[in-house]
């Protein structure tokens, strides 16, 4: 990633922690008694954000409208487990996410890994675009950006795949204050999943 879009991600993560979410309460947080937020409905943005990937370049864009407002480096999938390429739906979100190994040969003998294990896979949250297999995440393999190295996935660096998912949810009707995503660090051993009202469209191509 360039120094300016460097500058960018430090920017939204500067949002998270210092400003407050367009819409959101300043009372907002999350439920005590249960891990699943359910969205309001919430009117579209003008200018919608959406996502847009290339797996040759090994990049995720956002956009708002026709502009590109930020360029992250990304893992895709490796020749033998190829990133799905296509127009997809973001429909949910998984703050602090565990993860299982899948019933497939390269995840045999390996273990569960809890939210906040330093050795899962998957850091900081996943973003579904093909459920129930294919994920945006956060990887504790950041040397890896860049490379086709992932099993399908888009790895992300954790702090740019949170800023990232910062702006899916204010733009896909669930926007949040910084009490809200400072809780989400605090219960880093807890998952949270976030329902969008408003779907953000991803779309892959080569």
């Amino acid at each position: 990633m360039n120094h300016i879009n460097r500058l960018f991600a430090a920017a939204v993560l500067a949002w998270a922690t210092t400003g407050s979410a367009v819409g959101a309460s300043p009372t907002d947080s999350i439920p005590q008694s249960a891990d699943t937020v359910i969205a309001p409905a919430q009117v579209p943005a003008a200018f919608p954000l959406t996502l847009s990937a290339s797996v040759g370049a090994r990049i995720l864009m956002l956009r708002m409208g026709d502009s590109v407002v930020a360029t992250y480096s990304v893992s895709v999938g490796a020749d033998q487990h190829p990133t799905p390429t296509g127009t997809f739906t973001i429909k949910k979100l998984i703050w602090n996410p565990r993860w299982v190994p899948p019933n497939q040969p390269w995840a045999r003998g390996k273990t569960a890994k809890e939210p906040g294990d330093p050795d899962n896979p998957m850091q900081t949250v996943k973003i579904f675009f093909k459920e129930p297999d294919y994920y945006i995440h956060g990887t504790p393999a950041v040397a890896s950006l860049g490379e086709a190295a992932s099993k399908g996935c888009l790895r992300m660096h954790p702090e740019e795949v949170a800023a990232v998912a910062k702006w899916v949810m204010e733009h896909g009707g669930q926007p949040k204050p910084p009490s809200w995503f400072e809780r989400i660090r605090r219960l880093a051993r807890r998952e949270h999943i976030v329902h969008l009202a408003n779907p953000v469209t991803l779309t892959i191509d080569l």
